[in-house]
């Protein structure tokens, strides 16, 4: 598994899609509706209705496009199992000097959520991480100094 690939979860892509279609779908349909409606009051330059539909039109085809690229470049990724941290393992790790277990689970970027757990394979922790296995100790660096930790398991 390459780890500065970008991958996504089966649901991931998923919801993007369906994200994807609504965004092209009815808010595109939405936003048009609004700005037709803000050039009909008149005098677009003094028209604070017409350029808040124009910026939310310009945030709309920023996301659309976002999106897209997110589906375009990723990878799906499926757990196969073994003993070795990649792209969607569940890591039970042990920072050095304390008895404290934290379970980590290895996600894509796009799906990085630290306090449900999932850490990017490309944060400074996934990046330490990727590649080691069971009893394996990795270190890395943070903005207080060289933190290191203890793999306690790998699934």
């Amino acid at each position: 598994m390459d780890q500065g690939a970008n991958y996504i979860t089966e649901e991931k892509k998923k919801a993007l899609e369906a994200e994807l279609k609504d965004l092209k779908g009815p808010k595109r349909k939405e936003i048009l509706s609004t700005l037709e409606y803000a050039k009909s009051l008149g005098d677009l330059g003094e028209n604070a209705e017409y350029h808040q539909a124009r910026e939310d039109q310009g945030k709309l085809e920023e996301r659309i496009k976002h999106v897209e690229t997110i589906l375009q470049s990723s990878q799906i990724f499926s757990r196969h199992g073994g003993d070795i941290v990649e792209v969607g393992s569940k890591v039970v790790v042990q920072k050095e000097g304390t008895k404290e277990e934290k379970t980590y689970t290895i996600v894509g970027s796009e799906e990085a959520d630290m306090i449900a757990g999932k850490i990017s394979n490309k944060s400074p922790f996934g990046e330490a991480l990727f590649g080691k296995k069971k009893g394996s100790s990795v270190s890395f660096k943070t903005p207080n100094g060289t933190v290191n930790y203890k793999i306690i398991n790998v699934s």
